[in-house]
């Protein structure tokens, strides 16, 4: 029995995060063993690819060559962790995938849509996620979250988190897009509320899939 791969998508301070930890307690919960994992940083060489990413010290990258990394560290990601759990029929929940890149590198930095898609494609080959779950809030909410999670100033955490307001509204813009064309596996859910609020309703659109998965073992 085939695997199920879950995507979680949205800007910086959405909460995906918290909310993939709280998904896979609750498939555990259920007795299932999800493999839990993130783009970039998925296997030990896109950690290394991570660190020059995300670091404030890699404010010189051109916006060409983060988008080669990114390909870099999703194809070795792909190999190495998504398609072998999904192989072995386990359940896949992956804090961002191929959207994000859409999103931040096409419409935030303005690189060729069609090249995005042809490294994507090359990148995870015949590879889709069965479902992406897209957390939505405004940036201003998530920038507020963001003042309140690092506290100390001097405890920056990634340069895109130092990007203007006004990129951050072109990536909103870009899932939006995304969202609209592919509403068969992009679930949209409100992420403004509290944690327990957009829990329940991350399980409200999961729970449906999960349970036709599970009929069928």
């Amino acid at each position: 029995m085939r695997g199920l791969f879950i995507t979680f998508e949205g800007i910086d301070g959405c909460g995906k995060s918290t909310h993939l930890r709280l998904l896979a307690q609750a498939l555990r919960n259920r007795g299932l063993d999800p493999v839990c994992t993130l783009e970039p940083g998925g296997t030990a060489i896109g950690q290394r690819i991570r660190e020059v990413l995300l670091s404030n010290k890699s404010a010189g990258l051109s916006s060409l060559a983060e988008l080669m990394l990114y390909a870099a560290d999703r194809a070795q990601h792909v190999t190495e962790v998504i398609n072998p759990a999904i192989e072995a029929g386990r359940i896949v929940i992956s804090d961002r995938h191929t959207d994000s890149t859409v999103a931040f590198q096409g419409y935030g930095r303005g690189l060729d849509l069609k090249l995005i898609e042809e490294l994507n494609q090359l990148a995870t080959g015949p590879l889709r996620p069965d479902m992406t779950v897209l957390f939505d809030i405004a940036p201003e909410i998530a920038e507020r979250r963001f003042q309140a999670r690092i506290g100390d100033k001097n405890d920056r955490m990634t340069r895109f988190e130092d990007e203007a307001r006004d990129f951050h509204r072109r990536v909103c813009e870009g899932y939006a897009r995304l969202a609209k064309a592919d509403a068969q596996r992009i679930r949209v859910i409100d992420a403004s509320g509290s944690v327990a609020e957009t829990h329940a309703r991350l399980l409200a659109v999961v729970n449906p899939m999960l349970d036709n998965w599970i009929a069928e073992l």
